[in-house]
Order: structure tokens, then C-alpha cells, then sequence
């Protein structure tokens, strides 16, 4: 299996962003005459180094194009004196987070230190060998001593290594964790089918989520439903999506059918989510998935199921509440509103500075460092054990536009109440309009009041 993994892995080059959501749906014809905000010049920005693929022929440019739009155009103040921006009450004097940036995406590079850009794969490794071993050495004792004292804090413990190690295979799918695509590609697939998620299926719809943040149609992972699309859901879907615990289970769901309003599988090569060059790595990936599926299936024959359900089935669904919850939160549930954009509004820079850094107590060792979000959304070319590094040298270029997170204890309970106001408050985004917030159904409001 090893063996064929090398051979038949390897990343493959960015494709192009498309900064005009290619589902059509554009804005309204009813938003009045715009006004131009000052901006610069069209300017081609260049997101990362260049990396060449070294398996084989494969070869090509890892460096991401971005362009920033000429003018980009902003609701007229007829809209906004009656509602705001689609869905957002201004108040004179404050600070408007979707005003255009005055700095490019190169000041925030050169901002960085180059040391930062560096990947140190033994680095990179010794993370993948500290934690495999936590991994090993936890089961080992929750065997040993069989009880129900040390049970529930194996579940916890175990589902955030096992969160751990999906983000160190997170690395291995952004080029961060070496330079070697090999390496990365055969990392990354012993990590992310050990924990069942199929390597090249999800990095690839990751991609997009990446190259397309902030966009209300092109994102990938929790962007927000259109109130056509909302307003189309049965009761019952509503209710599962917003209310807690059953949206912090979805990662499974979404990885056989992804989000509403979209179709496709990252187990089927045939899904809209890749391309016909891509379809040799997913069949790969969903194989090795395959593969780990059986071994499961052995063990629970020789340990018995409920040995296996304690020992692997309840981490795995710790691990896939740890995956929803940082994922949500770091694209939702900020005190104040944050912005979603579609057409010529819509960035790569612009997007990526919605993102929302958070601080995880003791977890941020654990899960390295992934709550430093807003650099690593911008530049994931960066290694995690520079984020933070980098982080620091950003913030003068990025000033007001990035959001300290507030501090948390051992561990980060008060990010609890954060996921319940944003499931109380964010339920969907005006149809039309290319700067867009996050609007609140009373109905189901009122459903998730005692949460």
C-alpha cells in the first residue's frame, strides 16, 4: 500500500481562483447606483514561493496568482441608510471591516520573516512521532485499566490527539509540513486514514475553501447559506444544523455529501469537487480509507465491538467535534458582525481577513497552533510551528483589520458561549448584494433559546 501511495501521490498545482461565484447568482439590480471607493490599481499579487513538484514529471508552479479588483464597488447609501450593508446597521465613526484594506497581500509578506517561510521536514516529523506515540501510549493505559474513572477522560484526551494528528496531515496537504510532495502525500495519508478521512478528497475541496474564503457561493467549508437556499430547507434540517450538539457532528456528512446547495463526494472521483487529473489521487485516497474501514472491522472481531467503540468509535466523533468547532469559529462568532462578500467585492486579500484567530488555552500546543488562523488562511504555505512567529510581524501592517482573540484559561470553555450565540444569531445572507452579513431567523431563534 506504501508503496503504491509513492508512486501514485503527489500534489498537484493550484488551479485558478475564480473570483466571480459560478453558480450565478449575482447581485441585484435593485441596490441603487454605487460608489466607488478609492482603491489601487489592478496589481497581480503573488501569494507564497514557488515550489516544483518533485515526483517525476510532475511538475509545476505552486505560486498563487491573486489579483485585487480595480474599483471594487460598494452598496449605495440609499441601501445603506435602510438596511445597512445586507444585513448590518452602520453607526458613523466605527470601523468598517469590509472597507478595502489600504495595505496589499505583499506588504503582509514582507512584513514576515523569511526564516518564517522555512520547512524543516525532521521538525515537521518529530510532531507526527511525539504524537503518534501519545496516541499509542493513551490506549495502552485506558486498556489497562478498563473503567469507567478513566474512560471519559481517554475519550476527551484521545479525540484531541486524534484532532492533532488530522491537523498535522492538514499540513501535509498545504505543502507546509516539507517540500518533498512525496513525503508530504504518504504522511498525510497515514494520518488522515487512521482517523478515516480520505487525504486527497478533503485537501482538495480544502484548496477551494482557501483559495475561495469569505465568498458566500465559491467557499467550501461552513459558508453561509443564501436565504433562497435557507428558506428551501425542511424544518428538520434547519433545526439539526443549529442546533447544538448535531452541528459539531456534521464533518462525516459533509464529507460523503457536502454542504447544502452543493453536491458532490470526496470519496468519488467523479464529484464536481475535482478534475479529471485529480480523480488517480482520490481513488488512492478512498482506497487507503477502504483499507483502515477493514482493519476496524478485524478489530472489532478481535476485541469485540464495544472494546473497539471505547477504544476508537467515541475519539472519533471527540475528534470530529474538536474538527466543527474550530473550523466554525474561525470563520464565525465574532463580537461584531464580520463580512461575506460575492463578485467584484470579493478578494483573495479581502476574504482572507474575515478569518478570525482564536486562543485555545492548552489545546493550542496540542492542536498546533491552528488558532492562529488568519495568517495561516492568508499564507498556508507557512509551517505551524512559525505561525505564531509570524503572526506577531503581521499585525502592524494588518492593524485594525485582524482581531486579538481574547485569552483563554487551561481550557477554552468560554469559546462555548461564543458557538451558541453564532447558532442563535447566524442562520443565513441576503440573496443579492456583493457585501453581505449573517442574518438571524426569529423562528428558529426562538427554538435554540435554551441552548
Amino acid at each position: 500500500m506504501a508503496s503504491w501511495v509513492l508512486s501514485e501521490c503527489g500534489l498537484k498545482p493550484l488551479p485558478r481562483i475564480y473570483a466571480n461565484p459560478r453558480t450565478g447568482i449575482t447581485s441585484s439590480s435593485t441596490t441603487v447606483s454605487a460608489r466607488i471607493r478609492p482603491f489601487q490599481s489592478r496589481q497581480k499579487q503573488t501569494l507564497g514561493p514557488s515550489l516544483k513538484a518533485l515526483s517525476g514529471s510532475r511538475e509545476g508552479n505552486w505560486a498563487l496568482n491573486v489579483s485585487t479588483p480595480v474599483k471594487p464597488v460598494s452598496l449605495g447609501e440609499e441601501a445603506r441608510e435602510e438596511n445597512g450593508i445586507n444585513g448590518l446597521s452602520k453607526e458613523p465613526g466605527r470601523f468598517d471591516p469590509s472597507a478595502p484594506p489600504p495595505f496589499k497581500l505583499a506588504d503582509i509578506r514582507a512584513a514576515i520573516p523569511k526564516h518564517c517561510w522555512v520547512k524543516d521536514p525532521w521538525r515537521s516529523m518529530s510532531y507526527v512521532v511525539r504524537d503518534v506515540a501519545v496516541v499509542l501510549g493513551l490506549a495502552a493505559v485506558a486498556a489497562y485499566f478498563n473503567n469507567w474513572v478513566v474512560w471519559p477522560l481517554y475519550w476527551f484526551a484521545q479525540g484531541t490527539m486524534f484532532w492533532g494528528l488530522f491537523v498535522l496531515g492538514h499540513d501535509c496537504g498545504h505543502g507546509s509540513f516539507s517540500n518533498n510532495p512525496k513525503l508530504n502525500s504518504v504522511i498525510g495519508h497515514l494520518l488522515h486514514s487512521s482517523i478515516l478521512v480520505p487525504y486527497h478528497g478533503w485537501r482538495i475541496s480544502h484548496r477551494t475553501h482557501h483559495q475561495n474564503h469569505g465568498h458566500v457561493e465559491n467557499d467550501e467549508s461552513w459558508h453561509p447559506l443564501s436565504e433562497r437556499i435557507y428558506n428551501g430547507l425542511d424544518n428538520l434540517t434547519k433545526l439539526l444544523r443549529f442546533t447544538l450538539p448535531f452541528p459539531m457532528l456534521a464533518y462525516p456528512i459533509y464529507l460523503w455529501s457536502r454542504s447544502p446547495g452543493k453536491k458532490g463526494s470526496h470519496y468519488n472521483p467523479n464529484s464536481d469537487l475535482f478534475v479529471p487529473n485529480e480523480r488517480k489521487d482520490v481513488v488512492t485516497s478512498t482506497a487507503c480509507w477502504t483499507a483502515m474501514v477493514a482493519i476496524l472491522a478485524c478489530l472489532s472481531f478481535v476485541m469485540g465491538p464495544v472494546q473497539l467503540l471505547k477504544l476508537y468509535g467515541v475519539p472519533y466523533f471527540t475528534f470530529v467535534a474538536w474538527l466543527d468547532l474550530v473550523t466554525y469559529l474561525h470563520h464565525h462568532g465574532h463580537d461584531e458582525k464580520l463580512p461575506w462578500y460575492r463578485g467584484k467585492e470579493w478578494s483573495y486579500l479581502r476574504g482572507g481577513l474575515t478569518t478570525i484567530d482564536r486562543d485555545y488555552g492548552w489545546i493550542n500546543n496540542i492542536h498546533h497552533d491552528i488558532g492562529t488562523h488568519v495568517i495561516h488562511h492568508l499564507f498556508p504555505q507557512i509551517p505551524h510551528y512559525h505561525l505564531i512567529e509570524a503572526t506577531e510581524a503581521a499585525k502592524p501592517v494588518l492593524g485594525k483589520y485582524y482581531r486579538e482573540p481574547k485569552k483563554s484559561g487551561p481550557l477554552p470553555l468560554h469559546l462555548l458561549r461564543v458557538l451558541t450565540k453564532s447558532m442563535k444569531e447566524d442562520h443565513y445572507v441576503s440573496d443579492s448584494g456583493d457585501i453581505v452579513y449573517y442574518q438571524t431567523d426569529p423562528k428558529l431563534s426562538g427554538t435554540n433559546s435554551n441552548i
